[in-house]
Parts: structure tokens; sequence; C-alpha cells
């Protein structure tokens, strides 16, 4: 079983300090994070989506490529990555991810789809997409990188389905999907295996986080019955339900379940942590997932076995 980390999951640790906690922890690919950190958030503590130490700037990238290749290959880890935040459409920026990934090594690159807010119907959002991820293709053919489409919420891919509609007419050689079960918690859950039976070969990558859904205010509405106070309807409607990212073995998605769909049709490619529970320090949740994953292999191995 092959293991990589997506450096968003680290924001802590430099580039050189993520390497060597990836490589004593045995995993053995990277995803580089390609992402500027905002001006304003230098001074504050690392975070996932602000101030991230373990990113690549787009702005900077020529410079920087080099050095973050070279501290994976130090530690004899594998840049298999590169995960820029492109709009759909935005053909240039896409084309200097591509440039920035062929520099790094990488073998695959995330792309592009557009949101779904309710502002624009979907078939106004997917033709467009349709559109880009074509020309995304040619560029992929040059670059020779694979594109991937994450699935997603809050975008036209939540669901395995939603994702393979879009990528369903081009070349599963350089486009695929990046199938995403712990975002699906959020928006788009399907049942996993026939999801990954549906994507067949386009079945590029997979994401590893885990998230559950908990009812706000729950402990003081449960407080208040107790006492035997009556509770409106329209108190009882202001109760919701809320999902939250949470640490690998505490969310919806089990993932031994998930491995044997995975092997069951066929996926031999990279689980790629991506934990933003933030329940664990860095090289803790990093030793932590890949523990978790050699006793998930372990145990579905022994099931195969009979």
């Amino acid at each position: 079983m092959k293991l990589s980390i997506f450096t968003v999951a680290v924001p802590d640790l430099n580039a050189n300090e993520l390497a060597s906690a990836a490589a004593a922890a045995g995993i053995a690919g990277i995803e580089w994070r390609f992402r500027g950190i905002p001006q304003d958030a230098l001074t504050e503590q690392p975070s996932f989506w602000r101030n991230n130490r373990c990113s690549i700037d787009p702005d900077s990238w020529q410079e920087q490529v080099p050095m973050f290749r070279e501290a994976a290959e130090s530690e004899g880890r594998q840049s298999i990555a590169l995960v820029p935040y492109l709009n759909c459409g935005e053909l240039p920026a896409t084309e200097q991810a591509f440039q920035a990934a062929s520099a790094l090594g990488a073998s695959m690159m995330r792309v592009g789809v557009p949101g779904y807010d309710r502002s624009t119907a979907y078939p106004e959002l997917y033709g467009k997409a349709v559109r880009y991820l074509n020309e995304v293709q040619e560029l992929a053919k040059q670059y020779n990188i694979k594109a991937i489409v994450e699935t997603h919420h809050q975008t036209i891919a939540p669901t395995a389905s939603l994702a393979y509609r879009l990528v369903q007419s081009l070349n599963p050689d350089y486009v695929g999907v990046l199938y995403d079960p712990g975002n699906m918690v959020h928006e788009g859950y399907e049942n996993h295996r026939m999801g990954l039976e549906l994507l067949g070969p386009y079945l590029a990558h997979v994401h590893v986080k885990n998230a559950g859904w908990y009812k706000a205010e729950a402990d003081h509405l449960t407080d208040r019955m107790e006492l035997g106070s009556t509770i409106s309807s329209e108190q009882s409607l202001s109760t919701s339900w809320q999902c939250q990212w949470a640490p690998l073995t505490e969310g919806i998605v089990d993932w031994v379940q998930m491995v044997r769909d995975l092997r069951a049709v066929g996926y031999d490619g990279y689980y790629g942590i991506e934990d933003f529970s933030g329940a664990m320090e860095s090289r803790a949740m990093l030793q932590h997932f890949a523990d978790v994953f050699a006793e998930i292999e372990r145990r579905v191995h022994e099931e195969e076995k009979g």
C-alpha cells in the first residue's frame, strides 16, 4: 500500500521537515500545496489555508520548485502531485501550474471545476467545465501529467457520478478523478463501491480524511428538556446539524470498508492523508496515519486469504 501526504495538512512544517517526517513514518509520496501565503498571514500561527509553511508560491515557483523537489529526493520521497487552487477556465494559470508540476517531477495535478452556490444553473456551469477540461486535456498531453478533478463539496463534482459526468468523454490517460470520501461526508455521499465501479479507469488518486455530523446546541436543549421546559417549534428549528472534520478513525467514513472497496475495483495508487481535524501534532498525525493504514492492510489481507 502506497501512502502520501498532501502538505496542506502539515502547515507548521517546512519542506525539509516534512520530507524528514514522511520518511520517518514510511510515507513515500508528497503532494505539494501550490498557493502563496497572504502578506498579512506571515505573522500568524501556522494554519491549513493561510500561513502554510509547506507551500510553493506560484509567483516564485521557478526558484522554489527545485528546493522542494530536492527536499523530497534527499529523503528518498517522491513528489507525486502538485495541488493548486485553480478556477475553472483560467488557462494561463493552469498552464503555469503544469509547468511547475513538470519541473517538480509530479505525475498528477489537480485542476479546477466550478463551485455551486445556486446563483448559476448547473447546465451552464457544466458546459463551462467541459470546455475547460477539453483544453486541460491538451495541456496534460503536452506536459505528460495527469489532470485530476476532485470530488468536493460546494462544487459541481461532489459525487463520483457527477465527477464522472465531467470526465467521461476524455481520455483517462490524461484526465482522471481524485476520490475524496471525507469531502463526501459534507456533501455528495453515494455508495462508495458503486461510485468506484462507475469511475473505472478514471479513478486516479484517493485522499484520506474523515468528518462527522454533529448537532449544534444539543447539550443546551437536552438540559432544558430534562428540566421539563417546553421547546417551541421555532426553537426546535434553530437546532441544526453541522459537518465538521474528525480524526481519521472517528468520523463517518469506514476506512476499512473503503479499502476493501478500492481493492475490489483494482485500485493500486496512493492513499494521500489530508487530515484537517487538528487532533494531533503534524509528525504524530503522519505516524498515526501510517500505523492505521498498516493495520487496515494487514486486516484486509487476512480477509482475502480467507
